[in-house]
């Protein structure tokens, strides 16, 4: 199981940009995705974010959330199609040739073209923060937030957020490799998964407090709460992210007359 939310160590034209450059760059995706519902342009701004991941090398780290994207996209589509009753009907889940209850639960166009483009656009968002969070370093992150002025709260919570999340899913699979050496077997099916997951939770949660407690001690320790941060280096903007900046700039305006048209 691969780690996700973790840098990617590796030499690549996306990875040389600056963090400013990136952050603009995913806030940009995120916005444009929420902004329109056509299905259409939500696909060509995910389909743009791959195309930047396969120039750049990066798109098998990229491409690795698919499994996630098709369960959250079949989730999608059958809470649309219970709940959504616009448009044409497609056809029925339960057919109509089935006494009493033939013909019930429609699926309509409407409801398909929703779960559709909700589901471009999570794929466009989550294509976009983890194109960010693989090609930049958590520090430099830190410190453009801080040259940035976020408040120092906000930016300790990210960083956490960056941290924590590889480390507890590497933990997660520690814990589940033990059990299984333990010859542990809560049987098969769905309660046999269940039941599995307790004596994995329970630790990973345990340890996490713990972790918590350790990690609050000694941000107070290091006095991150006073401000005075000296960065490691001193990051500047190249020509590649002055053009990076000026060609999302572009694609901003024009996709907004596109909308507005």
């Amino acid at each position: 199981m691969s780690e996700i939310m973790q840098y990617v160590t590796r030499e690549s034209a996306f990875h040389r940009l600056h963090p400013l450059t990136k952050l603009i760059f995913a806030v940009v995706v995120v916005a444009l995705a929420v902004l329109t519902s056509d299905t259409v342009m939500l696909t060509a701004l995910a389909g743009a974010v791959v195309a930047i991941a396969i120039v750049s090398g990066l798109a098998r780290d990229l491409l690795r959330q698919v499994p996630l994207l098709i369960s959250l996209a079949a989730s999608l589509l059958a809470l649309t199609v219970l709940t959504i009753r616009s448009g044409e009907i497609v056809c029925y889940l339960v057919p109509q040739s089935i006494p009493v209850i033939g013909g019930a639960l429609p699926v309509t166009a409407g409801a398909i073209d929703l779960a559709l483009a909700m589901s471009l656009r999570f794929a466009a968002m989550l294509f976009a923060f983890q194109l960010l969070v693989i090609s930049t370093q958590p520090r430099d992150l830190v410190h453009v937030m801080d040259r940035l002025r976020m408040p120092v709260d906000y930016t300790l919570m990210f960083l956490i957020a960056l941290r924590f999340i590889p480390s507890l899913q590497l933990e997660g699979k520690r814990i589940h490799e033990a059990q299984l050496a333990r010859a542990y077997n809560p049987g098969n099916g769905l309660a046999g998964k269940i039941r599995g997951l307790f004596p994995i939770i329970i630790p990973l949660v345990s340890n996490s407090l713990g972790k918590a407690t350790i990690l609050g001690l000694t941000i107070d320790l290091r006095g991150y709460r006073s401000g005075r941060r000296t960065p490691m280096r001193d990051l500047s903007l190249g020509r590649a992210d002055v053009a990076g900046i000026c060609c999302m700039g572009v694609v901003v305006a024009g996709y907004l007359a596109v909308l507005l048209v």
